[in-house]
């Protein structure tokens, strides 16, 4: 294959930001922002994204990107695009997506709304799940986590406007990792209709792993609190977060699985023995900054993102297990909710982050997405507690002031 991709000079996010269009790409975080417009070739799986970006011939010190998503099911064909043109951020704009000027504004219309399932049948999903894990079956994984979700759809007569909602996340969470890629036409349901363009939008905290020349970095969150206006009041939640027993158990769980994974591409792994608390608009979270110098520079990103997703952070422990059983219990397909958002360069440089706090746009549908992990400490009432507070997120940048 011959193929060319110019790279654009660097911009602000916010420029980016502006720029964006439905059927292009974009991805923001801490060390800038990334644009991809056009498409010169598909890989479908990240063990396919090293051939991909191979076959690919750029300008002199131009490194081709791959840039999208992949679903929660890694068996399931991903969505990763090479781009045409690529326009990126400099990294010192990084955080810059809050002060470009534009006020978050809400998307206008008359908003249909069911849940899938309904909260009482999730707190019923939730119970069964705890007797799952309290069931050691001979013979029989033994489930020590596992993370149920649940859905609001979401429709209107207009389309939804993608890079307003994209903009409204941008502004509300700047510190946090903004996405907005392309997905396959079709659902595994079939939903939608398959004309329909289908978008993944999102604000993840959860980085799942960046790679930068010799070096790899994730940082599981796992273990929740909602915040709250009242800063006492916030402050509590977050002191309660971080002493709680039945959440450091369940992050424990998260930041050994991420241990586990990294271990045999890195020479050295520093893994702090105690979480910290981040935070974003909407929730608390304890997190774990997992760093590591990696055996071979060359390891790229791609190849660390398929180590380690799913996660226990979305998944549960034995993943298998955890997997089937989400399988037989959530009443709908996850698709690319709880997998992978990011991109991978040539060189194997990128980052990849955990696609929560994300939407599923098609023309005038939204399918907003929230989950909670289960351990045995769990409490079925709490757990949908959580899940609303975490919707929270999507339904601000709709405009939506409310908690279901």
């Amino acid at each position: 294959m011959s193929l060319q991709r110019v790279a654009a000079p660097a911009a602000a996010v916010g420029e980016l930001l502006a720029a964006y269009r439905p059927g292009s790409a974009f991805f923001s975080s801490a060390d800038g922002a990334v644009l991809g417009e056009g498409e010169l070739t598909v890989a479908h799986s990240l063990d396919g994204v090293a051939d991909t970006l191979a076959a690919v011939t750029t300008p002199d010190r131009v490194r081709p990107i791959a840039i999208g998503a992949v679903p929660f099911d890694a068996r399931s064909p991903a969505r990763l695009v090479v781009p045409e043109t690529v326009r990126y951020a400099v990294p010192s704009e990084g955080r810059g997506a809050a002060d470009n000027g534009q006020a978050r504004h809400p998307l206008q219309g008359q908003w249909r709304i069911r849940a899938v399932p309904e909260p009482t049948a999730h707190v019923r999903a939730v119970e069964r799940g705890l007797k799952l894990l309290a069931d050691a079956t001979p013979g029989t994984a033994q489930l020590r986590k596992l993370v149920l979700a649940r859905c609001l759809r979401l429709s209107r007569d207009e389309p939804v406007d993608v890079a307003q909602l994209l903009g409204n996340l941008a502004r509300r969470d700047p510190h946090g990792f903004t996405f907005a890629v392309d997905l396959p036409r079709h659902t595994p349901d079939h939903r939608y209709d398959a004309d329909l363009p289908r978008t993944l939008v999102g604000a993840s905290p959860e980085l799942l792993v960046a790679k930068r020349a010799g070096q790899a970095v994730a940082q599981p969150l796992a273990g929740s609190a909602p915040r709250s206006a009242d800063s006492a009041t916030d402050q509590r939640r977050a002191a309660d977060l971080l002493a709680s027993a039945k959440d450091r158990h369940e992050h424990a769980l998260t930041v050994e699985a991420v241990a586990t994974g990294l271990r045999p591409f890195c020479r050295q792994l520093r893994v702090p023995p105690e979480p910290e608390l981040v935070k974003t608009a909407t929730m608390w979270h304890l997190a774990t900054r997992v760093t590591g110098e990696l055996h071979d520079p060359a390891t790229s990103s791609a190849e660390l993102a398929r180590a380690l997703h799913p996660t226990p952070a979305i998944c549960g422990t034995p993943t298998e297990a955890a997997r089937d059983t989400i399988t037989d219990i959530e009443p709908f397909d996850r698709g690319f909710y709880a997998g992978a958002v990011g991109y991978c360069d040539a060189a194997g440089d990128g980052e990849w982050v955990v696609a929560i706090r994300c939407a599923e746009v098609a023309g005038g549908n939204i399918d907003l997405f929230a989950g909670g992990g289960i351990v045995p400490e769990s409490d079925p009432e709490s757990e949908l507690a959580e899940t609303s507070a975490k919707l929270r997120t999507l339904l601000l940048a709709l405009g939506l002031d409310q908690s279901l």
